[in-house]
């Protein structure tokens, strides 16, 4: 953007403070008409709150500085002045619609509901301006989809559906607070395309800009014209986004960049033998057969149809796709919580033994690690005794002090402060809690893991911490893992081998590199150009 471009946005010396704690302070940032500038940064960092700050939200805060609009200044307005100003000159795209939007409520009548307050328009003028705002950005059959509630679109749509209500008034600023960050990768790239496809056709002409919070480089380069990145509150650097992916002047900013997932794998030993062997296998959920017979039998709608692979010790089969492909169900069915409706699941070391083995023998073998570590964990539970849970059922003669050093050699193995196993879960950041989920899955010596998508709700410096332990942890004890992600740069730098599921099949298989080099599925070639 050139320097002469009128700004649309101006902050100066913005602080931020909860009670006396300070959170943000000294920020200045300025964003022309018809800019898109991206602001970077981790979790804690004070992006989202800086967001909420520039609308008027941060409710618990006292906020001080300059915030200019137009040129307007938005600070020390009342509620009344907020609420007019939100909506019609300042819109903002939360990180997850399913929150943001109203469940009770469609989303036609949620886009007219902005219209009403702000441009006069109500009912069937306010209809059409609806569909036509849904039609805007890309939503198929928006005559139908305005009249369906949030819990009827899919993620993509929903999304779609907050930028309609968002841009429904032709606001001068759009702010974005990680928008894709909940999206598949295909759904995200579409999402980035409409923002900058909407911002350049700006059919009302007011130039409007777009401020983007977010923590995805890919997207960043993408998208952003200049990018300013955030730390402890702080704008550590900004500049034009090529000139900063070229040179990054301050440490964290190096950091940042640097801690995009990297392949360290060691390779699997020629004659390395197999230890999981799945064949023809068919799972899905059982639900109520359809019409009255739902009264008298249920039926299982298979999710799964026909999944045949291997695993060999000390391998890592890296399992890709998006939401829907049935890639959890195939976590839960190796881990035993979906039973298969055909074919079988053969785990080598169990296999030779006289007799089948028992559920809790499966257990002890094959343990999950979960995407959301603080959902997994019981917030009522010390560390200490999380990991210790399982050690007590699979090792009943285990004496107590026993189990106790096993549970200070894992927490001290996974990185954990040694003080950890007194502490609760809700005491420790994502990544702390992610290293716990793993510690409590090693406690029973499992030859396998299973994690499903164990990174994504990370940031990304933490998410490299934790790729770097596992492969650790997968050296030292020989562990094989079934890593499912829908993040193909994770899978690379992880994966020996990958398949691609899409629509409850594996599609494509074969060496990692070899897949994403060479992709030959039309579905496999959608993904890694969307990840591009």
């Amino acid at each position: 953007m050139t320097t002469h471009t009128p700004a649309v946005l101006e902050v100066e010396n913005l602080n931020i403070r909860i009670g006396a704690r300070p959170i943000v302070h000294g920020i200045d940032l300025t964003i022309a008409r018809g800019e898109r500038v991206a602001l970077v940064g981790e979790s804690g960092s004070g992006k989202s709150l800086t967001a909420l700050a520039l609308l008027g939200l941060a409710d618990a805060a006292r906020v001080s500085g300059s915030v200019r609009l137009a040129g307007q200044e938005l600070l020390g307005r009342s509620d009344a002045q907020w609420r007019a100003t939100r909506g019609r000159d300042v819109a903002m795209v939360f990180q997850e619609p399913m929150t943001a939007l109203n469940p009770l409520k469609t989303v036609g009548r949620q886009i007219a509901e902005s219209l009403r307050l702000h441009g006069g328009l109500r009912g069937a003028a306010a209809r059409e301006r609806a569909i036509a705002l849904l039609r805007r950005t890309g939503i198929i059959e928006p005559e139908r989809k305005v009249d369906a509630y949030p819990h009827q679109l899919s993620g993509g749509q929903r999304q779609r559906a907050m930028i309609a209500m968002a841009l429904a008034c032709n606001p001068r600023l759009l702010i974005a607070d990680e928008p894709t960050t909940a999206l598949d990768v295909t759904v995200r790239r579409q999402i980035v395309d409409l923002l900058i496809g909407l911002q350049e056709a700006d059919a009302d002409g007011r130039g409007l800009a777009i401020l983007l919070i977010t923590h995805d480089l890919h997207l960043v380069r993408r998208f952003a014209h200049r990018v300013a990145v955030m730390q402890h509150g702080e704008i550590v650097e900004q500049g034009a986004t090529e000139a900063l992916f070229a040179a990054q002047r301050h440490p964290y900013t190096r950091k940042l960049f640097d801690s995009a997932p990297r392949r360290t794998l060691t390779p699997v030993a020629a004659d390395a033998p197999g230890v999981l062997e799945v064949s023809a296998l068919r799972a899905g959920y059982r639900t109520r057969a359809r019409g009255w017979r739902g009264l008298f039998r249920s039926e299982t709608p298979a999710v799964l149809q026909g999944i045949d692979l291997q695993l060999r010790e000390g391998e890592t089969l890296g399992v890709l796709g998006e939401s829907g492909c049935g890639k959890s169900t195939l976590a839960a069915s190796l881990v035993g919580l979906v039973t298969p409706t055909a074919g079988a699941i053969r785990y080598a070391a169990l296999e030779s033994a006289d007799q089948p083995a028992t559920r809790l023998e499966r257990a002890a073998h094959v343990q999950m690690v979960f995407q959301d570590p603080f959902a997994s964990l019981a917030p009522r539970m010390s560390v200490g005794e999380i990991v210790e849970e399982g050690l007590a059922l699979h090792h009943p003669r285990m004496t107590r002090e026993a189990r106790r050093a096993r549970v200070a050699a894992l927490l001290a193995e996974t990185g954990l402060p040694a003080d950890a196993a007194t502490r609760y879960p809700a005491a420790f950041s994502g990544g702390q809690r992610q290293r716990v989920a793993i510690a409590r899955a090693l406690a029973v010596d499992p030859r396998i893991l299973v994690l499903d998508e164990p990174t994504s709700a990370l940031d990304v410096s933490i998410q490299k911490q934790i790729l770097e332990l596992l492969t650790t942890l997968q050296m030292r004890h020989r562990l094989s893992y079934v890593f499912i992600s829908h993040d193909i740069d994770v899978l690379r730098a992880v994966s020996h081998r990958l398949v691609v599921m899409h629509g409850g099949q594996i599609v494509e298989s074969g060496e990692t590199e070899a897949v994403l080099a060479q992709p030959q599925h039309v579905y496999t070639r959608t993904l890694v150009r969307s990840a591009a």
